[in-house]
């Protein structure tokens, strides 16, 4: 699809508003809930440290969404096909150039607030350290604007999925609590799972509402891939393995009382997503279960966190 190259007015505030996508974000901040629970049930919080994640996480966000904006409408997934909503560089709203600027502007301020949580955290003593978690960073930014970019997008190759549960799973979550604690046990790896797990369904309803486009596109998705009852199938499997991850975690605990269950209250807000994405056949029906897994996730989050925190 040719990409609009026409000038544009200056975009209003709102208009960015609305391409930073602010319904996503809860789900970023879910992995960064995690970590930071994890370290204050062991006594080990440092508020710097976390702000810092947060803020991180936050510009991270707003970059993939971005870079999702510009090269799904580039490579012609968003086009007149698409039946989910429109695009700001899609719609006209704002023009290549413009979106190209913002997503150098986020990557810069996602890059800043990333060095500043390494140092806060880490210090000089910590070279390796950080070294190590400065290549994560870039990693983690690479992911953010390679999905839909370049040559040969990862996310047209089916491969989002992967990428959402390693980033917003084991790096969200553990990175967190080691840039806190510098600890690391490995019975960590299981809700860290189960957040990359939910995260992986998040973006497997949205692709589940945006098939027909992105095949049209050429965009290999999973459910592409997978054609559209298997995929359902497959949300289902995300789903229970979250779930199972917790239910491990939670049973392996020594010395753990009841209060860790509390993440089971839920489970309802689970069972009715996969329910839903199950019956629910259009765009426009599927399109609210995005938010709604999103924030059945920060539930989940929230409730294994405070379950954690009475548990000592």
């Amino acid at each position: 699809m040719e990409v609009q190259k026409t000038a544009l007015k200056r975009p209003s505030a709102g208009t960015w508003v609305s391409a930073f996508r602010l319904r996503t974000l809860p789900l970023a901040l879910s992995c960064i809930g995690m970590g930071g629970f994890l370290a204050a049930a062991d006594h080990l919080s440092r508020w710097p440290v976390l702000l810092l994640c947060v803020l991180t996480t936050l510009f991270l966000q707003i970059l993939s969404n971005l870079a999702n904006d510009y090269g799904d409408t580039k490579h012609g997934a968003d086009s007149q096909h698409r039946e989910g909503p429109q695009r700001a560089v899609q719609a006209g709203q704002i023009s290549p150039a413009q979106m190209r600027g913002a997503i150098i502007v986020f990557s810069l301020l996602s890059l800043v607030s990333g060095v500043a949580l390494l140092w806060v955290a880490l210090g000089a003593s910590g070279l390796y350290l950080f070294l190590f978690f400065l290549l994560l960073g870039l990693g983690a930014i690479w992911a953010a604007i390679g999905y839909t970019n370049g040559a040969k997008p990862y996310g047209y190759a089916g491969l989002g999925d992967i990428s959402v549960f390693f980033f917003f799973g084991w790096v969200g979550v553990v990175g967190t609590y080691f840039l806190q604690t510098e600890r690391f046990f490995s019975e960590m790896l299981l809700p860290a799972s189960s957040l990359g797990f939910f995260s992986a369904a998040v973006l497997n309803v949205n692709n589940i509402r945006d098939l027909k486009s992105d095949a049209l596109a050429g965009k290999r998705s999973v459910p592409v891939r997978l054609g559209a009852l298997q995929a359902r199938r497959y949300h289902w499997f995300l789903l229970l393995a979250g779930l199972l991850c917790t239910v491990v975690f939670v049973w392996v605990r020594e010395n753990s009382t009841y209060w860790p269950w509390l993440f089971l209250g839920s489970l309802p807000l689970l069972v009715y997503n996969g329910r839903e994405v199950k019956r629910r056949q259009t765009a426009a029906d599927l399109d609210p279960l995005l938010k709604q897994m999103a924030l059945a996730t920060l539930c989940y989050v929230l409730l294994l966190g405070i379950g954690l925190l009475l548990d000592r």
